[in-house]
């Protein structure tokens, strides 16, 4: 190894020895606290609204969301927030509106940032018309004790949680994140999500339900509904005791497709190269093709449709009647 080399490799560990010292005595001044090196500053500012509103509109760019019930009876919102992207919360033609009053300059994007913003929304009953959210990053949940008319949510990363009830359709679409809905009884639910699992829990849904996923699972349990329609590019779809009035359209390329306990009155699913199996709870009359894989389905010869198309899965069905 050259001379030169092995000066310029001491210097480096040298430097990285300093480093590493400065480093710990710095945090060590900080108490090992990481908050105080962000060179984002944030502080929390709360809002009393005094004027009765219907309907709830919340545009921001970075901020989790979680709506909570008001212990006084009155509307609080509280914003722990960056001082330079705060929100203004204002209430007009019957509606809470807030949003991201961002006051940034380009430069102001960069550094060592260690801070969540969270929006707090303490509402002082339950009941809600319109609910509309546009959000870019953060977590947003709603509590099964609110109802609203109707609810429209957009986010581009982060998980949505709606526990919430709808007397009309419920509509979430998110880039990058999770969509559960729970505990919930709905008109109709239109899911979109990129990448991340869709999960239904416990839902009564009077119309229709829609899904639409690139990658991540579909879980789906103990559900009424209509109509139901999933279509998924990469990943399981699997229903647990969901029942269907009228129909079951499944698609997926490259993923499973499971029954458990789960029916409708016509059924139809296909798959690139997923398997199709599990169990259904009435007779149908079986029409199947696959190009590659095995097909063991019952011989019954009465029931509704129920077609199967795989092109290089399996498809095995049993039906386990009530």
């Amino acid at each position: 190894m050259k001379k030169s080399t092995k000066i310029w490799l001491v210097v480096a560990s040298s430097l990285m020895v300093i480093g590493l010292i400065t480093f710990a005595a710095v945090m060590t001044e900080y108490n090992w606290d990481f908050m105080k090196l962000s060179t984002e500053k944030y502080e929390t500012n709360t809002h009393e609204i005094t004027e009765d509103f219907n309907n709830i509109s919340i545009n921001t760019d970075t901020a989790n969301i979680i709506f909570a019930l008001s212990d006084s009876g009155k509307c609080k919102v509280e914003c722990y927030e960056s001082k330079k992207s705060k929100h203004s919360v204002i209430t007009k033609d019957d509606t809470l509106i807030i949003k991201t009053t961002n006051k940034r300059n380009w430069y102001d994007y960069v550094g060592i940032h260690f801070g969540s913003p969270k929006i707090t929304i303490f509402l002082p009953k339950a009941k809600y018309s319109v609910l509309s959210i546009n959000q870019d990053t953060g977590d947003i949940l709603l509590p099964k004790y609110f109802k609203f008319a109707s609810a429209d949510i957009l986010s581009s990363t982060g998980d949505v949680n709606f526990f919430a009830s709808a007397s009309k359709p419920v509509k979430i679409k998110t880039s990058t994140g999770h969509i559960s809905v729970k505990d919930s009884s709905v008109k109709a639910l239109d899911l979109t999500a990129s990448t991340g699992d869709i999960i239904i829990s416990n839902v009564t849904c009077k119309k229709d339900i829609n899904i639409r996923l690139s990658t991540g699972e579909t879980d789906l349990t103990d559900i009424k509904c209509k109509n139901l329609k999933a279509c998924a590019s990469t990943g399981n779809i699997t229903l647990k005791n969901v029942i269907s009035q009228e129909t079951f359209s499944i698609k997926t390329s490259t993923g499973n497709v499971k029954f458990d306990h789960s029916d409708a009155k016509e059924i139809f699913t296909e798959t690139d190269t997923g398997n199709v199996v599990g169990s259904l709870l009435k007779d149908k009359i079986f029409i199947t093709s696959t190009d590659t894989g095995r097909v063991d389905v019952p011989k019954t010869v009465s029931g509704g449709k129920c077609e199967i198309i795989t092109d290089t899965g399996d498809i095995k069905i049993t039906v386990n009647k009530e």
